[in-house]
């Protein structure tokens, strides 16, 4: 596994690059397409001619459960445009984001024959987990990590409740884990941690071709006050984030107030909990930017998430608002927060231990303060847009260096 680390790049091409960014956009908007929009722009800003490809998940709503499962495969379709694309637009490399389920890896093959080198973020655990968490039953599971066929995952349901489903997934990673799909026709990965790319290696995908690069703000909110005095959960409401071991933490017992943002399965609970006799406030969706003046003037933020978070990019935003988190010591945040640093750890799952270091929190005014500066410095250091567009040149290159000699990757 190799890492991007800006102190030990060669020098820039001078010449501009034609990149082409694909992703396949969720139904509800989440932390990928906010990383897919912020690198366009990013390479924009610095001259780069990028050209988007994206598709939209409602697309699905109008297909048959036969040609979707086709498409899951191979997307006759996507592999006919983006063909035509790369012969109009003539890109350097070819950037994918998200591929399930509309525009399959056929984009990798149509790259290659095109002359393009292949960079694609895993920002999830898909090609080894067709439910792409690595969770199941409220609990980590790692049954599939590694397998060629993920017979599991088929069993237990695990994309979309269905076996069905989970069967053309796992069937898409199969197959072209055997033709050599992930091997051979992606020139660079880049995995957001160190942790994440430990789960990639252990998954089948080659170590010399993956490359640790962190998420990054685009725009830098700035440090705030910090004179709110409640803690602020924000992120998508579903039983991997923790939302159980949060609620459960600010029932009756707790004396700072609870802000909860976000919508999901389980905002009713979130909204019931709220009508109890407690500190919990349910805010649903706001703009970002409201999100961001809530940050500011938070005491702590609180990432319970119980699965193998592959980044948090919520944590960064906290981070340059100057706020410390509290998080579950699982995955991407064992990484981002250091404990008593820039931030606290819990158990995950342990109601008891998230009280603990919330009352832990409120009692040590001056570290919490501490904590507020390092979580700024945390983020200068590591997650700004200039040292995160200088990694990505070294991946991109690396990548045309693979596609130029694919026998010296």
């Amino acid at each position: 596994m190799n890492t991007a680390d800006p102190k030990r790049l060669a020098p820039e091409s001078k010449r501009p690059l034609r990149i082409v960014i694909a992703h396949n956009h969720y139904q509800q908007t989440g932390g990928e397409d906010q990383v897919f929009t912020a690198e366009v722009a990013l390479l924009r800003s610095r001259g780069h001619t990028v050209i988007p490809y994206a598709v939209h998940n409602d697309a699905v709503k109008e297909m048959g459960s036969l040609s979707l499962a086709a498409a899951t495969v191979w997307n006759q379709k996507s592999y006919r445009e983006l063909r035509q694309l790369f012969r109009e637009e003539r890109p350097d490399i070819v950037h994918v984001h998200n591929t399930l389920p509309l525009i399959s890896p056929a984009i990798y093959y149509a790259a290659q024959q095109a002359g393009a080198a292949v960079v694609q973020t895993l920002h999830n655990f898909r090609i080894s987990c067709p439910g792409a968490l690595l969770f199941r039953d409220g609990k980590v599971c790692e049954d599939c990590l590694g397998r060629t066929f993920a017979w599991p995952g088929i069993r237990y349901g695990c994309y979309r409740g269905s076996r069905a489903a989970t069967a053309v997934s796992a069937t898409s990673t199969a197959l072209h884990r055997l033709s050599g799909t992930y091997g051979k026709q992606v020139d660079r990965y880049i995995a957001l941690t160190e942790f994440g790319a430990e789960k990639a290696r252990q998954g089948g995908l080659p170590a010399s071709r993956i490359f640790m690069k962190p998420n990054f703000l685009d725009d830098d909110p700035g440090i705030g006050a910090g004179q709110g005095g409640y803690a602020l959960f924000v992120g998508r409401l579903s039983p991997e984030k923790g939302i159980g071991t949060l609620l459960e933490a600010f029932r009756n017992e707790s004396e700072m107030p609870l802000k909860v943002v976000g919508i999901g399965p389980e905002e009713e609970r979130v909204r019931e909990a709220a009508k109890e006799p407690t500190h919990i406030s349910c805010l649903g969706k706001l703009p970002h930017k409201e999100i961001l003046k809530l940050m500011q003037e938070a005491a702590i933020l609180i990432f319970p998430s119980e699965w193998y978070e592959t980044f948090g990019l919520v944590a960064i935003e906290a981070f340059a608002c100057g706020l410390p988190v509290i998080a579950a010591d699982i995955g991407a945040p064992q990484e981002i927060i250091q404990h008593q640093h820039n931030g606290l750890h819990f158990k995950p799952g342990d109601v008891a231990d998230l009280r603990r270091q919330v009352r832990w929190a409120m009692e040590h005014p001056d570290a919490l303060n501490q904590m507020r500066q390092n979580a700024r410095r945390t983020f200068e250091e590591n997650y700004t847009a200039e040292r995160n567009y200088k990694m990505l040149m070294e991946v991109y290159r690396q990548a045309m260096l693979v596609r130029a000699d694919p026998l010296g990757s």
